[in-house]
């Protein structure tokens, strides 16, 4: 099972431009010409309010290009071995920055097409503002991977039936969870996790919540694969 040692937050902003060795000419373009590409490990862009990452993190990692049509539709093709450890975390992001008991709403849905080959998992990374708290929530995975931490049981919340696991990767906390079935579209009810997480469970206060981010952290694709968001919307009020 892979799990994750090292801290995937705001790696294409405090990391150094370094070279990967990708280039365009290892990924065939997408089908219809995106408004935005890059094959740049740290490669990033800001799109109609979101903010779309390359972000190849881990070690070992391979080649990965990103394409986008707008910053909720957008994919990935991602050549990375077949070898343990998380490689990347390609992603959008909207930001929140509310405090959980001042969200009226937090919500957002999905549509993505992910292969049936490699190993990698398609979720939310959600993030409170001092980066002490990671939320990750899990709609799909493949392959030889697994969360961070013990399993802290089952519960139904924004719509979706999960398992949970509480973990902490030295840098912070993270709670994990994995839905019970995959799915490759559907509507998560984001608030209801966050206040189970505050009230019912006590494991943070009232944080600010920052990032919401989504995508597909992936830890193997080798021979190329690719990934896509077709749609997504993250709306908050």
């Amino acid at each position: 099972m892979a799990t994750r040692t090292l801290s995937k937050v705001s790696k294409a902003l405090l990391a150094p431009a370094l070279a990967l060795g990708a280039t365009i000419g290892l990924a065939a373009a997408p089908a219809s010409a995106a408004v935005w590409y890059s094959c740049d490990q740290w490669g990033n862009t800001s799109l109609n309010g979101y903010t779309l990452y390359n972000n190849i993190w881990g070690s070992g990692a391979g080649s990965q290009c990103i394409w986008a049509n707008s910053g909720t539709s957008w994919g990935v093709w991602a050549n990375h071995p077949n070898t343990g450890g998380i490689k990347s975390y390609p992603n959008s992001k909207k930001v929140v920055n509310k405090t959980i008991t001042s969200l009226g709403s937090l919500s957002s849905s999905y549509n993505v097409s992910v292969p049936s080959s490699g190993a990698y998992n398609t979720s939310y990374d959600i993030w409170d503002t001092d980066y002490d708290y990671e939320i990750m929530l899990w709609v799909n995975y493949n392959g030889a991977v697994g969360p961070l931490g013990t399993s802290q049981g089952s519960v139904t919340l924004g719509g979706h039936s999960w398992n949970v696991y509480k973990g902490d990767n030295g840098a912070n906390e993270v709670f994990s969870f994995l839905r019970t079935s995959d799915s490759n579209s559907g509507n998560v009810n984001i608030l209801p996790i966050l206040k189970w997480i505050k009230d019912t469970k006590g494991w943070m206060g009232n944080e600010t919540i920052g990032d919401v981010q989504f995508g597909f952290e992936i830890t193997s694709s080798s021979g190329g694969l690719d990934f896509a968001t077709n749609n997504l919307t993250v709306s908050s009020s």
